[in-house]
Parts: structure tokens; C-alpha cells; sequence
């Protein structure tokens, strides 16, 4: 699914006024008529009180529009419009007259004394301002937002918060508990700068026209199930395990042997026929005593990897969970890249290892996936001034040296030299030790059976978190562990393959 700007969602709008002959007042009735509908659904009690703060424009129109169909419902509704400009659009103009004529509650809001007491509401809308906000909140608009903030009561914001700028950094909005968008995402629904504002996000197709959305360009994407169900290989009945790719994870040093067992198991329980383990001496008789599926390698150090030489030839590697930073493991690092010829994945103190040694990065193969949390993305691109301008460097870092790089988050991004993919799946979950270890396995997994680099890293990111996902009715997010995406995996390839 495609991620537009404010500028070409506008587009599309009018391109779908255009091509399927409506007016402006139908396209808003069908985008207000899908609010409603999910409303009626969630709250389905017509002793719901609603107070909606409509703006002047067209995202206030829409406000209007589901007051007069709540009204018409049975719901107990008041509709407040928030005069900041007295330019009215055409179409928030005529619905205004019509909730009117209908007798629904009513009134203008110019000064602060005209606020209603949003205590005696169950459920605030907010449609004071759309996608196509440009300048800071000021004035009347800006004391009736921070009333709702103070209010403490469930907001509902249509189509974005009141305030959420789409394409810079937002310094006041609505806070909305939840967040209602209009059938194309908006990127800067899933920043994570932008959480405070935006709530839970909930996508509703309003019937925009689909051939003026994909005729339109983008390079920034959401990902959905259907899209992931799609890349998934098939497993044929005469698969064996010299057929489903040898997975090799390297990593580990003393006191940090278990990530290397994560990152092992994840990348078995992905799908990969063979995982070998490569890990110093004390690390061996870990993993064979835990993980007796798993091979191992021992290397000459007893207690940290000196060297990374193997006489094997693997269809992938894993490589710098629990790794450490000694300087022999960096000169063991070095060493490898300069030979490596084999799909790579880059997790941790490889990471590390490589922000120390920036020049190493021209040592790496084209298409080398790099998963980085926040810290380590810093140490690699440098700092960013805002979510908007960290995805920018991202995305030049990834195509200077044309690597694949896992921005790790909520909504995790998996951005190459071209295109950006956001990820649909994970909840708080996933914030856990050995979380990032096993999504390294589960990647280097998918690369070994043959996946394409992109595509294992946007396979294995929401597989990760479809774990998290399934189990949310059954583990809460505070007892969630890492073990518990390893031991959910299958579970998510059971619900991804439920419509092939």
C-alpha cells in the first residue's frame, strides 16, 4: 500500500471526483459514512454522548457530516465549529446549514469563554484540521486543543491529529487515542516522534479511486499481509534439509553466548533445513546442551571470536550477536569482510564494530542487511533532527554503499537504495532482550532458502512481529520474551498461509 504526501492525496481526491463523475459533497459523504460506520461498530451504544470540534476547511466538513449521520442514528450529539478563519470551504459551509435545518446541537467557538465542558462527553472527534495543515496552531484553535489534551477523555481524530504536520516535525496536535485515516497512509502517522499524537491507527477505505492511486508515484510503502503472503516461498513435498538453505550465525563471547542461541533458533524455526553456530570455545557446549539441532564451530578463542574461518560453504550468514568489541574480534571482522562472498546480515556489535570503522563499509557486499536499533543507527549515520530527517540519511547511507538497512521500531522500517517499506505487525511486545538476536536469525534464515535480499528482510520483519500479534490475548507485553517470538513463529506462518 502506497505512502502519499498531503500534495498528492489531494490529487487523488480530485482524480477520483473526476473519473468517477461525483461532487466534492459525495466524496466527503463516503469518506464520513465509513467514520461512521466504524464508530457504530466500536461504540455501539446510542447512550454514547459525542462532542465534535470541526475546523472551517474540509476535514471540519467531514466532522459535520458524521454529527448529522450520529444524530441521525440516535446518538446524543453536539458539533462545535472552531472559527479560526472565517473562510469557510464550500462544502464544511453547506453542511453546516445542513446540521442546522436537521436541529443537531450547534454552536461556533471564536473565544475561549465558548468551549463546552468536554467532561460531560464520552467521546471526543476531532476535525479541526486535515492533511493539508502548513503553518503553526495559534489563537482560538490552539486553546481548544490543549482543552481536549487536559480533558482526559477518549479523542477520536479523523484522518489525522488536528495540528500532525505531515511532512516535518510536529511541535502541538490533538493527543487522540486513537487515530481514524482515510484509506492511503500517511508516514507521519507511524513516527515514532509523532506516538503522543496519533494513538492506535486504524486505516478505512473511503472509496478513493484505485487506478489514481497506483498511477501515482511513490517510493515509501505499508506493508500488509496480502503483500507478504505473496513473497512466501513454497515448501514442495519432496523438501529436505540439504534443499531449505544452510543458515550460519556467528557471533557470542563469554556472558553473552545466549543471543547466538536466539539468533540459531530463530533462523531453524524460520525454515532454514541446517543452522551452524560459529562462536568462541565457551559457547560451544551452551548451545549443543540447549539447541541440539544446531552445529557449531569452534573458534581458536576461548572466550571471544579471533578469527571467522570455516570450511563450509553456507548459503548465509548472521553475523555480530554478543559478538563483543575486543580488538581481535575486530581484526577478525576485517579480515571476513574481505573475502565474504556469501548474503550477509549485520546485527549488533557488527554494527558497532563498522561505526568504529566506517571505511569498512566499502568492504561490504551490495545487498548486505544491516539491522540497527536506534543507538546503533545513530553511531552509523550520524544524528538526526527529527524522524523525517533520520529516514532521509538513512536512506542516503543505504544508497551510498547499496545495503539494506532495518530501522528497528515500532513500525519498522526497511528502507534500500530506492524504496522505504514500513512494517504493519509488533507491539510493544518485542521490546525485550534477544528480541533484535532472533529477528537476525529469522532474516539470515530466509536469505539461506533463497529470498531475495529485500524481501527476507521485509518477510522476516513482519513475521517478527506477527509473534507478538497472535499472542496478545495470551502473553501480556510485560512477560513477553524473546523464546516466545521463536516459539511463535510457526503460529505466524499458519496465519500468513491461511488464504494462499
Amino acid at each position: 500500500m502506497k505512502i502519499l504526501t498531503s500534495e498528492q492525496i489531494r490529487n487523488v481526491d480530485a482524480e477520483t471526483i473526476k473519473r468517477e463523475s461525483i461532487s466534492s459533497l459525495e466524496l466527503m459523504m463516503r469518506a464520513s459514512t465509513a467514520f461512521y460506520h466504524w464508530f457504530i461498530d466500536k461504540y455501539s451504544s446510542k447512550n454514547t454522548s459525542v462532542l465534535i470540534f470541526s475546523g472551517v476547511g474540509n476535514n471540519g466538513g467531514d466532522g459535520l457530516v458524521i454529527a448529522r449521520l450520529l444524530h441521525k442514528s440516535g446518538y446524543n450529539v453536539k458539533v462545535c465549529v472552531v472559527e479560526y478563519s472565517g473562510r469557510y470551504t464550500e462544502d464544511c459551509a453547506h453542511n453546516i446549514r445542513r446540521v442546522k435545518a436537521e436541529n443537531i446541537s450547534f454552536s461556533k467557538i471564536t473565544n475561549e469563554n465558548q468551549i463546552p465542558d468536554i467532561r460531560k462527553y464520552d467521546v471526543v472527534i476531532d476535525a479541526i484540521f486535515g492533511t493539508g495543515l502548513s503553518r503553526d496552531i495559534s489563537g482560538i484553535a490552539e486553546t481548544v486543543i490543549k482543552r481536549i489534551n487536559e480533558s482526559g477523555k477518549t479523542v477520536l481524530s479523523i484522518d489525522v491529529p488536528s495540528g500532525l504536520f505531515m511532512e516535518k516535525e510536529t511541535v502541538f496536535a490533538v493527543k487522540a487515542t486513537e487515530t481514524v485515516t482515510f484509506q492511503i497512509p500517511k508516514l507521519a502517522l507511524f513516527l515514532p516522534e509523532n506516538h503522543i499524537y496519533t494513538g492506535s491507527v486504524t486505516i478505512i477505505n473511503i472509496g478513493l479511486n484505485e487506478q489514481a492511486i497506483s498511477e501515482t508515484e511513490s517510493n515509501i510503502y505499508y506493508t500488509e499481509k496480502h503483500e507478504i503472503r505473496k513473497l512466501l516461498k513454497p515448501l514442495t513435498r519432496f523438501a529436505h534439509k540439504g534443499t531449505e538453505g544452510h543458515a550460519l550465525i556467528v557471533g557470542g563471547s563469554l556472558g553473552k553466548i545466549g543471543s547466538v542461541c536466539l539468533s540459531s533458533k530463530g533462523a531453524l524455526k524460520t525454515g532454514c533445513g541446517l543452522v551452524t553456530a560459529y562462536m568462541p570455545k565457551c559457547g560451544v557446549p551452551v548451545i549443543q546442551m540447549s539447541f541440539p539441532e544446531a552445529m557449531s564451530i569452534e573458534d581458536k578463542g576461548d572466550k571471544y571470536i579471533t578469527s571467522i574461518n570455516f570450511d563450509m560453504k553456507p548459503d548465509a550468514i548472521g553475523l555480530g550477536m554478543g559478538m563483543g568489541q575486543h580488538k581481535d574480534t575486530q581484526s577478525a571482522l576485517y579480515d571476513f569482510l574481505n573475502i565474504n562472498k556469501t548474503p550477509l546480515v549485520i546485527d549488533a556489535d557488527g554494527l558497532n564494530m563498522l561505526a568504529k570503522h566506517k571505511e569498512w563499509l566499502s568492504l561490504i557486499n551490495p545487498k548486505t542487511i544491516l539491522t540497527p536499533h536506534p543507538g546503533e543507527l545513530s553511531r552509523l549515520i550520524g544524528e538526526w533532527k527529527d524522524d523525517h530527517d533520520k529516514i532521509q540519511k538513512t536512506l542516503m547511507f543505504a544508497q551510498k554503499y547499496d545495503l539494506i538497512i532495518v530501522v528497528k521500531g515500532a513500525y519498522s522500517l526497511i528502507i534500500d537504495s530506492e524504496n522505504i517499506y514500513m512494517n504493519s505487525t509488533g507491539t510493544p511486545a518485542l521490546a525485550t532482550a534477544g528480541s533484535g538476536d532472533v529477528l537476525t536469525g529469522m532474516i539470515t534464515s530466509l536469505l539461506a532458502q533463497g529470498y531475495k535480499p529485500i524481501d527476507a528482510a521485509r518477510v522476516g520483519v513482519y513475521l517478527h512481529g506477527m509473534t507478538s500479534d497472535l499472542t496478545i490475548q495470551t502473553i501480556h507485553p510485560r512477560s513477553f520474551v524473546a523464546s516466545d517470538i521463536i516459539e511463535n513463529i510457526g503460529n505466524a506462518f499458519i496465519d500468513l498461509e491461511k488464504s494462499r
